[in-house]
């Protein structure tokens, strides 16, 4: 298929030895590239149960298909493994300059195996495959790593871990340039298999269908983009854009553990009635450059810089909307500066910045309802808002360091549990993984969405959050965030539709602009020479996405891991304007057997088998599937 490469390359860093494999056209048909590829490669070359720490786990990145081919945002490159945080499907995403590279070296996915038994790195010049000795990097955190892979081998793109991934955190991600796939524990993933680092150096040409209808195609796009309002909101102020909104008139912006729904105390404390967590007010004062992903002309990312002030001088690429909540509201921090150095932190370490903040917010809840002690937290006032005493946690926490770090280094499923004493209740997770900035009791089908989504607590396998926000959303219209009818299809278009921006590798940013029927058809026939219509390409995200439960139903997931917080299905928001909702068990298990409908799934959960057939997975279905 043109296209793609219709190569594999494996490394098995056990046995020192490196494969180039081809793949079938068919699969390149029916998976595509980037999550669907590697969600096919890592069902298919690990085995059930076992160890996601174990030289047994695989690794695999996988570019999207339009990755490389210049079309604006086309960026993002897929990792899958199995989840150590969670033990059932892991993926996270990252606009990664080292997957443009890996296509130009000529692979369409990069699986990794074995695990060596000293520090090593992976070094792909196009054919040339080399798996060298990282002991000068072992111990370097993850941007320093790249910087002196680069100053080594001159002009790669690069991938690394750094020292909490070493330290198997499990809630520890693989850095790109500054682009992070921290969901998951893909860091640890790495870690365990003593691999260091990757760089990549390719030359090659990628061969396309239709040259001159990609350059049609690319230059429609740009047009799109350039001049429009999301490209002025993005490049002024980044992901956190609508901090105020969520706060202010939706009130689903999750403060101190969730304790609150609007972060009201930053917002009253301020004369001008503004939080200095917006980047309204810190943007233009601190952005040094913006940083964008690869073929991205409405760069959401950006360095900022500190050159005053406590933690001066201050570097930093961000801060994503995301964190701003996980290390600034759930925390009860509302200066952009404290942020800013936890997020440094967490970079810095390779942890995942949404995970390591949702921890730390549980530790301080649990340090101020007297469940943990000085003693607990080596002498750390744990309050929600000390800023000081939540930067040396962070420090505790990357590196695994006292009793603290010990407790939390794992995330906060496994904290709460070692810790016990009732904590588990106002512990945040799904399935293991902790949730992003949306109070999902406000949002009913983003509740919906976390609860079934196959890596757990996640906004971005359905983005569920664009239209239950704004009430609408490409097909959608009149949605009720506050009513939990109806949210079963909902959620099933918007998995199907979210896997196949994975699997193309185009930023969900740009979703309200590249519509699949009016632009992405074209760009994909530009690209492999076949006109897919709109229903064979969800098909392909639907087919996808069951291999994706299929995984985690071969690990032992049922129904009964399709769960949400406590606090979420318990205790009311206690404040702003969406104070009083919740989502009653009740009413979960009455959107699971909605979803479970819409799916074609049994009342359990499982994917049917005449489901399965008509998805073309039928050898998967005679093992896995359910009866009618």
């Amino acid at each position: 298929m043109k296209g793609t490469l219709g190569k594999v390359l494996e490394v098995d860093l056990s046995s020192k030895t490196v494969e180039m494999r081809p793949i079938e056209d068919k699969t390149m048909y029916d998976y595509l590239g980037g999550l669907g590829l590697a969600t096919r490669l890592l069902f298919d070359q690990t085995r059930p149960q076992i160890d996601a720490l174990s030289e047994e786990n695989v690794l695999v990145i996988a570019p999207g298909l339009l990755v490389g081919s210049g079309l604006p945002t086309a960026s993002k490159t897929t990792l899958t493994f199995k989840s150590p945080l969670t033990n059932g499907f892991g993926r996270s995403v990252a606009g990664a300059y080292l997957g443009v590279e890996l296509k130009k070296a000529g692979y369409d996915a990069l699986v990794i195996k074995g695990k060596s038994d000293k520090p090593v790195y992976l070094f792909i010049d196009d054919d040339h495959v080399e798996i060298r000795d990282a002991s000068h990097l072992w111990g370097k955190d993850a941007i320093e790593t790249q910087e002196l892979l680069k100053a080594e081998l001159g002009n790669v793109r690069t991938g690394a871990i750094g020292y909490a991934g070493e330290k198997l955190s499990k809630i520890s991600g693989v850095d790109f340039e500054e682009r992070q796939a921290g969901r998951a524990g893909g860091g640890a993933v790495m870690g365990s298999k003593m691999l260091k680092a990757i760089a990549v150096r390719g030359t090659k040409n990628i061969p396309y269908a239709n040259v001159e209808a990609l350059r049609e195609t690319i230059k429609k796009w740009n047009q799109k983009i350039v001049g429009s309002p999301v490209q002025e909101l993005d490049m002024k102020y980044g992901s956190g854009e609508f901090y105020e909104w969520v706060n202010k008139i939706m009130g689903v912006f999750p403060v101190k553990n969730w304790q609150q729904s609007y972060f009201e105390d930053s917002f009253n404390a301020h004369p001008d009635g503004k939080s200095p967590l917006d980047p309204y007010y810190w943007a233009p004062l601190y952005t040094e450059k913006h940083h964008p992903c690869p073929n991205c002309n409405k760069p959401c990312g950006r360095h900022i810089v500190f050159k005053e002030g406590k933690y001066a001088p201050l570097r930093v690429e961000g801060v994503e909307y995301e964190l701003l909540y996980s290390l600034g509201g759930a925390l009860g921090i509302d200066d952009i500066e404290v942020t800013a150095k936890l997020n440094s932190i967490c970079d810095r370490a390779g942890l995942d910045g949404i995970s390591a903040g949702v921890t730390l917010a549980w530790a301080m809840e649990a340090y101020e309802r007297g469940l943990l002690t000085k003693e607990d937290t080596d002498g750390l006032d744990l309050r929600f808002g000390n800023s000081d005493a939540a930067v040396a946690a962070m420090e505790k926490l990357a590196n695994r360091e006292g009793k603290l770090g010990e407790l939390l280094s794992n995330g906060v499923k496994e904290a709460s549990r070692k810790l016990g004493k009732g904590s588990e209740k106002f512990a945040l997770e799904v399935k293991g993984l902790e949730p992003p900035a949306y109070d999902v009791r406000g949002l009913k089908g983003m509740a919906l969405a976390l609860a079934v989504s196959v890596r757990g607590a996640c906004h971005l396998t359905g983005g569920i959050y664009a239209p239950e926000l704004t009430g609408s959303f490409w097909e959608f219209s009149n949605i009720d965030r506050l009513s939990s009818e109806w949210k079963g299809y909902e959620v099933k278009t918007g998995e199907d539709f979210m896997t196949v921006y994975d699997v193309l590798g185009l930023c969900k940013f740009s979703r309200s602009l590249f519509w699949l029927e009016e632009d992405v058809l074209d760009a994909i026939e530009a690209v492999t020479g076949i006109r897919f219509t709109i229903e064979q390409l969800m098909a392909i995200g639907e087919r996808i996405y069951n291999l994706q439960r299929l995984f985690n139903i071969r690990e032992g997931f049922t129904r009964k891991d399709d769960y949400l917080p406590y606090r979420v299905t318990h205790e009311p928001i206690s404040n702003g304007v969406t104070k009083g909702s919740y989502v009653s068990e009740e009413e979960l298990q009455d959107m699971l057997d909605q979803y479970y409908m819409a799916r074609g799934w049994s009342k359990e959960g499982v994917p049917t088998k005449m489901h399965l057939k008509r998805l073309g997975l039928v050898e998967e279905a005679e093992v896995f599937g359910a009866p009618i």
